[in-house]
C-alpha cells in the first residue's frame, strides 16, 4: 500500500491506531503534544507509558510538529480527548491545504458549547470537508495484542469511509461502514456516561441484577437523546451503540466504569481521577449530555443523577434512591 496516514494523539487508543495502520502496510506518523514523551517514544520505538512491550513497525515515526503533520498527507485521524479537540485542529489548520480529509476516534461532545464533533469540523474548515468517525467496542490494548474487534466508520461521504475501512481493516479488525454520523457521535460520547452510573452501582454492591437494568434503561436515554438531535434509531442496537455500552458498563478495562466503581466505594472524585491517571470522558460528557437533555426536554433520569453525583455532590447511594423512587409507569 502507498497509502499515508497521521494520527494525533499519543495516548493508548490514537497509540494503537497508528501501529494498526502501520501493520496493514501504511506509512504512517503519530503526532503527540508533548515533545518529551514524543521523543521517547521516537527512542524506546514503543509507548511504554500506554502500551508497553508492544514494538512500533518500521514504518510509523513519530512528530510533535504540526507541520510536519501537514507536509506528511492530508488524511488525518484524530484520537485526542474531547476538551482538546477542536484546539488541535485550529492549531493543525494554519499547515493544511483546503482539502485535508479528517477523521477522528474522539468520543464526546464539544465541551464548550455541547455540539457534536463533525459540527466542529465543519466549522473549522468547511461542510464540504471529508469527515469520519471511528466507533464501537474496542479497547486499545486488546486491539493491539492483535484480538478479534469490530468497530464502525461513519461517513455521510461513502468513498471516505471505505478508504478508512481499506487502512485499518485487518484478520482481526472488522470494520463496519455506516452513514449515520449523528447517532454514532452520540452512542459513544453518552455510553461513557452510563458507564459511571453502572460502577457507582456496583462501587455500592447492587449486583448484575442492577447493572443490567442500567445498562438497558441507560439504552433507552441514548436512543431519546440521540434521535432527537437526528440520528437514526438502529444506530443504537449496533456497535457503536449496544455494542459500545455492553463493553463500557460491563469491563474494568473502562476508565469511566472503575471512576463509578471508586465513587461507589467512597473514594472523593480528585483520588479517583488521580488513581486511573488517564483522561475519563464520562466526565465532562455528563455535564453535557445533562444540558442538552435540558435543552431539547429529553427524559434522562441516570443521566440527571450522575451529573448530581459528579457536579452537585449527591451521595451516590442517594442517586440510585432517587431513580428507585421514581413513578412507576410503562416500559418504553
Amino acid at each position: 500500500m502507498n497509502k499515508k496516514i497521521a494520527v494525533l494523539g499519543a495516548g493508548s487508543w490514537g497509540t494503537t491506531l497508528a501501529i494498526l495502520a502501520a501493520r496493514n502496510g501504511c506509512r504512517t506518523l503519530l503526532w503527540g503534544h508533548n515533545p518529551e514523551h514524543m521523543a521517547a517514544l521516537a527512542q524506546d520505538r514503543e509507548n511504554k507509558r500506554y502500551l508497553p512491550g508492544l514494538a512500533f513497525p518500521e514504518n510509523l515515526t513519530v512528530t510533535s510538529n504540526l507541520a510536519e503533520v501537514a507536509d506528511f498527507c492530508s488524511l488525518i485521524l484524530v484520537s485526542v480527548p474531547s476538551h482538546a479537540f477542536k484546539d488541535t485542529l485550529l492549531k493543525l489548520k494554519a499547515y493544511l491545504s483546503s482539502d485535508v480529509q479528517i477523521a477522528w476516534a474522539t468520543k464526546g461532545f464539544n465541551p464548550d458549547n455541547g455540539s457534536l464533533l463533525h459540527e466542529v469540523v465543519a466549522d473549522i474548515f468547511s461542510a464540504q470537508t471529508s469527515a469520519a468517525l471511528l466507533s464501537g467496542p474496542s479497547f486499545a490494548s486488546e486491539v493491539a495484542a492483535e484480538l478479534p474487534t469490530a468497530i464502525t466508520i461513519a461517513s455521510s461521504q461513502p468513498d471516505f469511509a471505505g478508504l478508512l475501512a481499506d487502512i485499518l481493516h485487518s484478520e482481526r479488525f472488522r470494520t463496519y461502514t455506516n452513514s449515520d454520523l449523528i447517532g454514532v457521535e452520540v452512542g459513544g460520547a453518552v455510553k461513557n456516561v452510563m458507564a459511571i452510573a453502572a460502577g457507582i452501582a456496583d462501587g455500592l454492591g447492587f449486583g448484575a441484577n442492577t447493572r443490567a437494568a442500567l445498562i438497558t434503561r441507560g439504552l433507552n436515554e441514548i436512543i431519546r437523546l440521540g434521535v432527537k438531535l437526528g440520528g437514526k434509531q438502529e444506530t443504537f442496537m449496533g456497535l457503536a451503540g449496544l455494542g459500545d455500552l455492553i463493553l463500557t458498563c460491563t469491563d474494568n478495562q473502562s476508565r469511566n466504569r472503575r471512576f463509578g466503581l471508586a465513587l461507589g466505594q467512597g473514594k472523593d472524585t480528585h483520588t479517583a481521577i488521580k488513581e486511573i491517571g488517564q483522561e475519563i470522558e464520562g466526565i465532562s460528557a455528563a455535564k453535557e449530555t445533562f444540558l442538552l437533555a435540558k435543552k431539547y426536554g429529553v427524559d434522562m433520569p441516570i443521566t440527571e443523577q450522575t451529573y448530581k453525583v459528579l457536579y452537585e455532590g449527591l451521595a451516590p447511594l442517594a442517586a440510585v434512591q432517587n431513580l428507585l423512587a421514581r413513578e412507576q409507569k410503562a416500559e418504553s
